[in-house]
């Protein structure tokens, strides 16, 4: 069974809402709700469990009905970090996944997952047990050596930038968010689920990624999801 984990815990502070940023409408719809059809359309997608901000539960369950939603099984409230949102998540899920299950994590503000990004990193998952969705990195990474001046640069064949949606085997996924939390490895900071595991000594493999797969963090970004929109609506109308 492959299980999606959509994490939408997040608030809308940086794009100067009063609302959370996953419930903002885009021309009459919820952005999560553009985030939870890709995975609804998937036709490996089995389940879908929602990490929720408290007191949007029964908006999303609402949501879920009217934009016919079937795959949605649960929602579960997040923590105070993104990393505690994402345990939660893990942990709601024991006795409801067997070990070899697939778990695709991926943030309830990219509304542009591709259908074979999904199917890339479930693939890769199944073959290795841990993939990261990933592009190669085309800008020049120099390292900082006064605050105003370098002497060294990385070369950025050797850099991969990854993000959501990232897969793993149940098992070794619950495993590995008991031992960080108890230990407090890699769930500080910005940490999430890929770099937690490469602290807790995993290896991870590539799948494919893509540039539409936005994180919606700012206006700015926002208006990049609306002209994405329009594009494909002007192209599906000629």
């Amino acid at each position: 069974m492959n299980t999606a984990i959509i994490i939408a815990g997040g608030s809308g502070h940086r794009m100067g809402q009063d609302i959370p940023k996953q419930f903002i409408n885009v021309y009459d719809k919820p952005i999560l709700l553009y985030t939870l059809e890709g995975f609804q359309k998937h036709p490996q997608i089995d389940a879908i469990e929602v990490v929720c901000i408290d007191g949007w539960h029964d908006v999303l369950w609402a949501y879920a009905k009217q934009f016919n939603i079937t795959k949605l099984k649960w929602v579960v409230s997040g923590g105070e970090t993104g990393q505690e949102s994402i345990r939660n998540g893990v942990y709601h899920l024991e006795g409801k996944c067997a070990d070899d299950d697939i778990i695709i994590i991926h943030d309830g503000i990219r509304p542009l997952v591709d259908e074979t990004v999904l199917t890339d990193v479930i693939l890769k998952a199944q073959q290795y047990g841990a993939a990261v969705t990933s592009l190669p990195y085309n800008e020049q990474i120099f390292v900082i050596d006064d605050e105003i001046s370098t002497v060294k640069y990385i070369p950025r064949e050797t850099l991969r930038r990854v993000s959501t949606p990232q897969a793993y085997r149940f098992g070794k996924l619950l495993w590995a968010y008991r031992k960080a939390f108890r230990e407090e490895i890699g769930i500080y900071g910005s940490s999430y689920t890929n770099t937690m595991m490469v602290e807790l000594g995993e290896r991870l493999y590539f799948a494919a990624g893509s540039d539409k797969n936005i994180k919606l963090t700012t206006k700015d970004d926002l208006e990049m999801f609306k002209a994405y929109l329009k594009s494909d609506k002007d192209n599906w109308l000629k």
